[in-house]
């Protein structure tokens, strides 16, 4: 059995296989903070799903996929109609390691790989898989990282601010204004950032900013709406960041994920 509803029992770690996949669709979820015996490939290909970590959070939009090491606690939350796939292995005896969480842009190859995994039944002998699944090892190690990651500070004296900032959903303010809300000088929270994220605080702003279009535009809410959501001062300043982040513009990007 592949293909799961949300009232489905399922724990990857008791079945005996060394690739279990699974297919599913499911609108408002949260998987809650779980971790595997076994690595994770996870994958959406329509809808927008977000990943957090203990120490980043992640956006995993359409033609995007997570890799997630074995072990590695996590969280995926889906807010929209997402067609799922997910994909856990046995890396124990796999020789090349992939032991770091990545986002990766998926080609047709990697994705029909997917799609054909995602539906294989549970006891299928691995004898049967092998080729595949060397093909799809492959096609892993080259595939292209994508900057869909959001490193987050542990300082708890940002923690009610981060807190209030993921349940609003607001863009973090310029760094003058999150100063002023959460009690410390400038230079105080320009100095957790760069020691806790390795990015400064405007370049934290601003690839929060630019995670959280991806995931309004998958939405399918317009640029106009994304631009007004995140504090641009117009949609012309919106479309501007967004080229010089991701190299084109919004529409574009939105309509090559979909």
């Amino acid at each position: 059995m592949a293909l799961i509803n949300e009232q489905t029992p399922f724990n990857p770690d008791t079945i005996p296989s060394q690739i279990v996949g699974i297919a599913a669709k499911v609108g408002r979820h949260d998987s809650g903070m779980h971790s595997h015996y076994k690595a994770q490939l996870l994958y959406a290909p329509s809808g927008c799903m977000s990943i957090t970590l203990d120490n980043q959070q992640c956006i995993l939009p359409p033609t995007r996929a997570a890799w997630i090491p074995a072990g590695v606690s996590h969280c995926a939350v889906m807010t929209n109609v997402v067609a799922y796939r997910s994909i856990y292995f046995d890396t124990r005896h796999q020789e090349q390691k992939f032991d770091k969480l990545r986002i990766i842009g998926v080609n047709p190859l990697l994705r029909e790989l997917i799609e054909r995994m995602a539906f294989w039944p549970w006891q299928m002998p691995f004898s049967e898989q092998e080729s595949l699944v060397n093909l799809f090892w492959q096609e892993l190690a080259v595939a292209p990282d994508e900057p869909l990651l959001l490193p987050l500070p542990s300082d708890t004296r940002l923690k009610t601010w981060l807190k209030k900032l993921n349940s609003e959903e607001s863009a973090p303010p310029p760094l003058n204004e999150a100063a002023l809300s959460i009690g410390a000088s400038e230079k105080t929270i320009s100095r957790i950032f760069s020691r806790e994220t390795g990015m400064p605080y405007q370049a934290w702003r601003q690839q929060w900013r630019l995670m959280q279009a991806i995931k309004l535009l998958a939405e399918h809410k317009s640029v106009s709406t994304v631009a007004f959501e995140l504090s641009f001062s117009s949609d012309s300043a919106f479309i501007s960041f967004f080229r010089k982040q991701t190299g084109t513009t919004p529409s574009t990007y939105i309509k090559h994920s979909i």
